[in-house]
């Protein structure tokens, strides 16, 4: 078909290097692509405030001061910092490429350190309210069972054995 594209997961790479306590969600854009020397500059600390149970970090970025904290990803997830691979294949007897976009797993982390310039870290925050979503795919993906459909249709109903 013509420009058809197809997507292929690599998880199983041997060469996942784990990140944790590495990886920041930034109020910014970086319009960089590459390498960059950012531990040499960026050096957040520990403030010794808490709010809402976060222990508050403290950074500078390009002069401005972030404050932020770490939180780890709900039991059970994993985070991954993937990279793309793209190939093109063409048939001799078509001009037209197929394109496969492989994506391979090159690091992953268990938590993640958010950063705010205008405020301090809380509950919330949205990148903290985001999280709440996990639990809802639990429970929309939790199976269903027979006492569950009984109570459903029966609410005022109690199971006796």
């Amino acid at each position: 078909m013509k420009g058809e594209k197809t997507m292929d997961l690599d998880w199983s790479s041997a060469a996942v290097v784990d990140v944790t306590d590495e990886i920041h969600q930034v109020p910014c854009v970086i319009k960089l692509n590459g390498p960059a020397p950012v531990s040499d500059y960026f050096k957040p600390k520990l403030t010794g405030v808490e709010v809402d149970g976060l222990n508050v970090k403290e950074a500078y970025f390009r002069g401005r001061k972030l404050q932020g904290a770490t939180v780890s990803l709900p039991h059970g997830y994993s985070g991954f910092v993937i990279g793309k691979k793209t190939s093109a294949k063409r048939k001799a007897s078509d001009t037209d490429a197929e394109t496969t976009d492989s994506w391979q797993a090159n690091a992953k982390f268990q938590n993640i350190t958010f950063w705010n310039h205008d405020n301090l870290p809380s509950k919330e925050d949205a990148f903290l309210r985001a999280f709440h979503w996990f639990d809802l795919a639990k429970a929309l993906h939790k199976p269903v069972t027979a006492e569950d459909m009984e109570s459903a249709t029966n609410p005022g109903a109690t199971t006796t054995d």
